[in-house]
């Protein structure tokens, strides 16, 4: 049977165990649109790998179905999917040129010398390697191998390119550069890519949609800003970027918004996201940038505290407070040379109730 969907992947009620007890991926129906970089990001353990190696080939789902271009594929060897993978570890020859590992998947496919030719030194100046082609991989810098593996998958013009943690063997510096080239890279040529990463700015950075895997279910799906902006549950909120959590007690319900009793004293109005009754416990979540110090305005949220600790980061300082029940409550204040706060003053904090969420307690 073909799904008829618009599509260009899908997984539809995916599940997957490897002892025929424990679901190391549950329920997953996922869709891919052509020319999309979508991300799955979640801690070790949450099931992205699997489900990227599902995709590939390499495992086989317990239940359900994956589509590609509408054709279900579960039963397609590898090989037959015209899926191109990059790895961490490279997966380079080393006992051939960089040119001998481009033109490998090209030979496998039975093309002439002429056209294999052509393909590599296309493939190898998309990634900025033109003049490296007769060197070897030990030859090169862990990026220039990175650049080649790309290139490799790209070669041979696959539907569809997997990624699995490739950046991980960089240094801090050369991870960021090349998450740039290889969004460049996907721009250029709009091929759909899939791509598994557990480092949160990696996902942001590169994205065009992130799947937040926790437990072999998908958390949240969306664009990288509403997953920053607007968590729907509190894995999604403490799993992307930084956040300040308190816990309470569900007191009013009144719209979209909430009142909370916060266990640490005091009450909080704030939006609500994914909450149970009056009485019920909840978790709220705000951003550090969100919080405003010693503030004039009479926001419904203030709260007083004291600053532990000061780190000074150039365009912000970040602050470090005792408040609301936590010593370690974040505060990111915007460097516009007018910070004149000191470890132990004691200090005001405020917010929105638009910028904090109330969400699950778990």
């Amino acid at each position: 049977m073909e799904s008829q969907t618009n599509d260009f992947v899908v997984f539809e009620k995916i599940d997957k165990s490897y002892d025929g007890e424990v679901l190391v991926v549950k329920n997953l129906n996922l869709n891919i649109s052509k020319g999309e970089f979508v991300t799955m990001l979640g801690p070790s353990g949450s099931g992205k790998t699997t489900t990227l190696m599902m995709l590939a080939g390499f495992e086989t789902p317990t239940n359900g179905e994956i589509y590609l271009q509408n054709k279900p594929i579960s039963k397609i060897p590898p090989y037959e999917r015209e899926i191109g993978m990059v790895f961490q570890n490279y997966a380079l020859f080393p006992h051939m040129t960089v040119q001998e590992n481009l033109s490998f998947p090209l030979e496998v496919r039975k093309m002439n010398k002429s056209e294999v030719e052509e393909k590599v030194k296309k493939a190898l100046d998309m990634v900025e390697l033109g003049e490296f082609g007769t060197r070897f991989p030990a030859q090169l810098s862990g990026g220039q191998q990175q650049r080649v593996a790309l290139a490799r998958a790209l070669v041979f013009e696959p539907r569809l390119v997997l990624m699995d943690e490739p950046l991980g063997a960089l240094d801090k510096n050369l991870r960021e550069q090349m998450q740039y080239e290889i969004k460049h890279i996907h721009e250029r040529i709009g091929i759909t890519v899939v791509y598994v990463t557990h480092d949160q700015s990696e996902a942001l950075t590169m994205s065009n949609r992130i799947a937040v895997f926790n437990d072999g279910v998908v958390q949240q799906l969306s664009t990288p800003d509403i997953l920053y902006e607007k968590p729907e549950n509190s894995f999604v909120a403490e799993f992307i970027g930084e956040n300040n959590t308190m816990l309470g007690t569900v007191k009013k319900l009144n719209g979209e918004y909430c009142e909370v009793d916060l266990d640490s004293g005091g009450t909080v109005k704030a939006l609500k996201i994914n909450v149970g009754s009056i009485g019920d416990k909840t978790k709220l979540s705000v951003r550090p940038e969100r919080v405003v110090i010693n503030s004039s305005n009479s926001n419904v949220n203030k709260f007083e505290g004291e600053v532990e600790e000061l780190i000074y980061l150039g365009d912000h300082i970040r602050a470090r407070l005792n408040a609301c029940g936590s010593n370690e409550f974040i505060v990111k204040i915007p460097n516009e040379g007018q910070i004149n706060l000191k470890e132990k003053s004691k200090i005001q904090v405020s917010w929105e109730p638009s910028d904090i969420r109330a969400l699950d307690y778990n």
